[in-house]
């Protein structure tokens, strides 16, 4: 029995896979490594994006904080 009649493999995508010269076990390792390395690749886009936004709203805190010493200092 062919894994890819066990998985329920549709004809063409089989012989498609079988041309290039992979198995199905291979097949799934494949695609079970590339949903992890797509799965980190957006886990660490999301958190670096995270960062940037929190560094900005710092910034913008420091530069209010520091209008309104200046307003005080000036009264």
């Amino acid at each position: 029995m062919d894994l890819w009649e066990k998985f329920g493999m549709s004809e063409g995508l089989a012989e498609m896979w079988q041309e290039l010269g992979i198995s199905a076990g291979t097949a799934i390792i494949v695609l079970i490594a590339l949903y992890f390395v797509v799965k980190w690749a957006v886990k660490n886009g999301m958190l670096e994006a995270y960062k940037e936004i929190e560094k900005k709203k710092a910034q913008e805190a420091l530069k209010a904080d520091k209008t309104i010493i200046d307003l005080e200092q000036k009264k």
